[in-house]
């Protein structure tokens, strides 16, 4: 099953003693990339949740964002950092002097400042919570993974629709080369009979001359193996296990190449029109394939 490296999920969970919300989004990337965005008190869970992405996810740059709050009714107390407190109200008191200002004057003011008063998470148990987490982190997995096989669907109906026409060119060029021979020794006729008009022509020479050219051009080899290729290539997109867009990036270097050298020994305007026509869908091919698992 093609899936690609594009998605998005997220999940929630809310009772009576907290609320947990998580969203996990991933984009192309050439290795797997996780990075996990936690609160303080669930770092210890951050080798498990790393466990649970990478075995569902191989590629990819992924985020995964987790927002955790308590009930403040369930805090044991609140903490009151007295240092920070300090610190804020010496501050406020020293831009209060530069400025002619007035000072804050009540309690409640410095209190507002961020991290002066906080939940005591010695009060948090997360033996209890931890199946809860795992489990709405899953969830948001599970909704991205599911993200990426719909796009893994449009991947595999575009690069089938583009082999369709790679392997119709294919066709053509293999029917075109008995024409260009052919075309290549009445060209090569008319000249010798342009210069030699009083002359008989060597016919055993003429043969001959074709014989060299339709080697120089002959380029058989090169379409077994893109034909070849294209084979292995349908074959890999429908692999319904594997991860395969490393493998598909190497298939369409070698379909790319062998292009290359087709091009180079067709001496002939519509072969070479295939041709470019050819590599214009490989290249889209190349792109598209960036965004394959």
């Amino acid at each position: 099953m093609l899936k690609s490296m594009t998605g998005f999920g997220s999940s929630e969970y809310y009772n009576e003693t907290y609320k947990l919300h998580v969203e996990i989004k991933s984009v192309n990337y050439r290795y797997n990339d996780i990075m996990i965005h936690l609160p303080k008190a669930l770092n210890p869970l951050e080798d498990k949740i790393k466990k649970l992405i990478t075995a569902s996810l191989t590629r990819g740059k992924i985020d995964i964002f987790i927002s955790f709050e308590q009930a403040m009714g369930h805090h044991k107390q609140i903490k009151v950092d007295k240092d920070l407190a300090i610190a804020y109200y010496n501050a406020l008191s020293e831009i209060s002097s530069l400025l002619k200002i007035p000072a804050p004057d009540n309690v409640y003011e410095i209190a507002n400042y961020q991290d002066v008063l906080r939940p005591d998470e010695d009060s948090f148990d997360l033996d209890v919570a931890e199946s809860v987490i795992l489990e709405t982190v899953q969830k948001a997995l599970d909704q991205l993974v599911s993200m990426r096989i719909m796009e893994g669907q449009h991947l595999l109906d575009d690069l089938t629709m583009r082999l369709n026409d790679l392997e119709a060119n294919v066709a053509k060029i293999e029917q075109q080369v008995p024409m260009i021979l052919t075309c290549y020794r009445e060209k090569l006729l008319k000249k010798l009979q342009d210069v030699l008009s009083e002359t008989q022509i060597d016919e055993a020479r003429l043969i001959q001359e074709c014989a060299l050219f339709s080697e120089k051009i002959n380029f058989t080899e090169e379409l077994v193996r893109l034909k070849s290729h294209f084979k292995q290539f349908r074959a890999t997109i429908l692999d319904s296990k594997a991860a395969v867009g490393r493998k598909l990036d190497f298939i369409v270097q070698e379909m790319n190449r062998e292009t290359n050298t087709i091009a180079s020994k067709a001496n002939d305007m519509e072969t070479a029109k295939l041709v470019v026509e050819m590599k214009s869908e490989i290249e889209k091919i190349r792109e598209q394939i960036q965004n394959v698992e």
